[in-house]
C-alpha cells in the first residue's frame, strides 16, 4: 500500500513557514527519512514528493539531504536524534550560491 509519508511523520502548521513535517514518534540519529525529489524529463525541473513538498529550510537542520546518483534520487537522513513532535528540517536554497 502506498503511504506519500512514514508513519512517523505528519504534516501540521509550522512555526517556520506555513505547513511542515513533524515527527510523531522519537527518530534515530541515522533513520533514512525519504525521498525528497526525483528525476522527470526536465532536468531543471525535478519531481517533488510529499516529503519534499512540506519540508521546511532551518539554518539548524535535523536532517541532511543526499543525492544518489544511480537514479538522480535526492534523500533526507536524520543528522542527530529527533524528539517526537519536533519540526523536521534540512537546509536548503532555491538557487545556486557562487
Amino acid at each position: 500500500m502506498y503511504r506519500p509519508l512514514p508513519e512517523n511523520i505528519t504534516i501540521r502548521d509550522s512555526g517556520i513557514h506555513g505547513l511542515g513535517l513533524f515527527a510523531t514518534a522519537d527518530i534515530g540519529y541515522g533513520t533514512m527519512i525519504g525521498k525528497i525529489h526525483f528525476p522527470s524529463n526536465n532536468p531543471n525541473e525535478p519531481y517533488r514528493t510529499p516529503i519534499g513538498a512540506f519540508g521546511n529550510h532551518s539554518d539548524d537542520p535535523n536532517c541532511s539531504k543526499m543525492f544518489f546518483d544511480e537514479d538522480g534520487s535526492w534523500w533526507v537522513f536524520a543528522s542527530r536524534d529527533i524528539k517526537e513532535g519536533e519540526e523536521i528540517t534540512w537546509r536548503y536554497t532555491l538557487y545556486e550560491v557562487n
